[in-house]
Parts: structure tokens; C-alpha cells; sequence
């Protein structure tokens, strides 16, 4: 069973929607109990991280979330969602989960904000959900990224517009990325199937 964080924000629609479409179960996520009945967990985001950050924390999500995160469970962050694995975000001042080191930052580029539409990403390092999808093109729209204070332990890839950004990252089970795979066709499709089949695989392992 794979949970889909529901904090009141975020595009909790459209993923289930493409989970729905693989076949994959779900169950919303509206508090720290509900992710014991979860396998794996996806957090759609969509929106600024004060606000969300005050809904986690008046449900309690904040807490469960990091006790989520390190309890080896798949976990994919969309957007937001990989925004705030970090310390603080420049976008409002606003605090984070802090679970990696690092923080958000205002993109920068060259170019308009925000970041609106079809770009590639660069795979850096070989991780579950990409290692197939170097070159693959998928939908952005966003002003703000990670920067991680460690690269060269989370960063999964690159995209530039206008200057090189991180769009993905990975760290043991701990996914996220900048773009939205459930907005990106058949490439985000591939991407979501393969986080479940790591879920799967996770589940079938601990069983064993």
C-alpha cells in the first residue's frame, strides 16, 4: 500500500490518478497514524513551504514524517515534497523537516521565472527511479530548488535552464524530484511504476 500525503494543498489528484492507472494501491495520509499502514509513501506538492509546513505541523505529519523517513520505507518527494526533506526555504523564510542538509533556494537563471514546462534531466549517478530515464524529458513548473549541502551524496541529477539546478535527489530509499512525473506522460509513468516495483521489492524483502 503506498500512501499519498493530504495535507489540504499539493496535486494528491493527479497522482493517484497515474497510480490508479498502474494499478499500484493507495490510501491518503492525513496524520502520523496513518503511515503505519503504509508501505511506501509519495508527498505531491504543490505551493510554498510556510503554509504546508504549519498543516504538518497541525496534524502532527511533521513528526511522522521524519520518523518515516528514517525507517527505511520508500519515500518520494514531488516538488514541494522534495523541498522540504531540507533545513529552511529562501522562498518565505520558512523552516523545513530538515531531514538533509541544505536548503531552498530561488533558482538561478538566466531565464523567466518561474520554470515552466518540458526539460530534460541529466541522470549524475545511477539511482532506481532514473537510471533509465538519462535525457528523458519531464514537466517543471517552479521558482525555487534544492541546494544540498552535501551534492555528491543525494544529488540523482541535473537540469539546466538557464544555469544548472539540482532536479532530482536520492539517498538510500529517500527520493525526490523537482518536476512532475504525474504531469510528464509516459516518462513520469515509468518513473512512478519504478518506485512502486522498489516498494514491492522492499516489502517482499522484509517479509522474507
Amino acid at each position: 500500500m503506498i500512501g499519498l500525503v493530504d495535507y489540504g494543498g499539493g496535486n494528491l489528484a493527479s497522482v493517484a490518478n497515474a497510480l490508479d492507472f498502474l494499478g499500484a494501491p493507495w490510501r491518503p495520509v492525513k496524520s502520523a497514524p496513518d503511515l503505519n499502514a503504509v508501505a511506501a509513501l509519495v508527498f505531491p506538492g504543490v505551493g510554498a513551504a510556510g503554509p504546508a509546513m504549519t498543516r504538518l505541523r497541525d496534524s502532527g505529519l511533521d513528526v511522522g514524517l521524519l520518523d518515516f523517513l528514517g525507517s527505511g520505507r520508500p519515500y518520494l518527494g514531488i516538488c514541494l515534497g522534495l523541498q522540504l526533506l531540507f533545513q529552511n526555504s529562501a522562498e518565505d523564510g520558512s523552516p523545513c523537516l530538515g531531514f538533509l542538509e541544505g536548503e531552498v533556494v530561488r533558482l538561478p537563471t538566466s531565464e523567466k521565472l518561474p520554470h515552466v514546462g518540458w526539460n530534460t534531466v541529466t541522470v549524475a549517478r545511477p539511482t532506481p527511479l532514473l537510471s533509465e530515464l538519462d535525457g528523458a524529458y519531464f514537466y517543471f513548473t517552479h521558482s525555487y530548488v534544492v541546494q544540498p549541502a552535501n551534492a555528491a551524496a543525494v544529488v540523482g541529477a541535473r537540469t539546466d535552464y538557464g544555469g544548472v539546478f539540482v532536479s532530482a535527489i536520492a539517498r538510500a530509499d529517500v527520493f525526490g524530484v523537482q518536476f512532475h512525473p504525474e504531469r510528464s506522460g509516459s516518462n513520469g509513468l515509468r518513473l512512478l511504476d519504478q518506485f512502486c516495483i522498489l516498494a514491492s521489492a522492499k516489502v517482499r524483502k522484509n517479509a522474507g
